[in-house]
């Protein structure tokens, strides 16, 4: 679309679409006054009774602002979850279907002043998903000890939840993954006929959601 000075034609205010789950009715604008500022607008979202439990997907795009032509947020990088088996979570989320990129000490001062903590061994491997755009930081310190656990702490506790996983197949992923002692929370329920969903307890109780696509 242009929508520079030399341009006669009506400004294209919105392109409508619905989620996957019809939960929204998302419109993307370009403002004609100053098209370097992009957006959109939610019209109507629907019972957001449930909306923790929808994949990433499926949910509405809130905003995206450009600024001098360039986005401030590139992406989301990578979700760090700190274990105390490398080794097991690397296996773990390996038989999700994610692949190691590699493992790595993180040490020196440098990296204390990111965490605040002096002095820290840290030993590092990195999980991608299969598209490439997503990424676990599985971390195990050496040094200073862990201090707390939050590993079996219940949905309903404050602080981070879980990490949610599309798959294709959500029985035979319980199963490749129930050899890893995993469990599912509660039970598989059924979305409005479109997704079958859980939430698994992996290895040390990491708390992951799994999602297949039905509709």
């Amino acid at each position: 679309m242009n929508t520079g000075a030399g341009d006669r034609r009506p400004a294209r205010r919105a392109e409508e679409f619905v989620g996957p789950l019809g939960v929204s009715n998302i419109r993307t604008f370009v403002d004609p006054q100053n098209p370097t500022r992009l957006g959109v607008l939610m019209d109507a979202l629907g019972d957001q009774r449930h909306g923790h439990l929808i994949p990433r997907l499926a949910r509405p795009l809130i905003c995206a602002n450009r600024k001098n032509g360039s986005v401030a947020l590139q992406r989301m990088d990578n979700v760090g979850i700190v274990v105390e088996s490398l080794d097991a979570a690397v296996s773990f989320f390996t038989e999700l279907g994610l692949e190691l990129e590699g493992r790595a000490m993180i040490e020196g001062d440098w990296s204390g002043r990111v965490t605040g903590l002096r002095d820290q061994r840290v030993e590092v491997a990195m999980m991608r998903t299969p598209d490439g755009h997503g990424r676990i930081e599985l971390s195990r310190f050496l040094a200073p000890p862990v201090v707390a656990d939050h590993r079996n702490a219940p949905v309903n506790a404050l602080g981070y939840l879980r990490v949610m996983f599309a798959v294709d197949d959500l029985d035979d992923t319980l199963a490749r993954l129930r050899r890893h002692g995993a469990q599912v929370v509660d039970e598989v329920v059924e979305y409005e006929d479109v997704y079958r969903l859980c939430y698994v307890r992996g290895p040390e109780g990491i708390l992951i959601g799994l999602a297949e696509h039905i509709g």
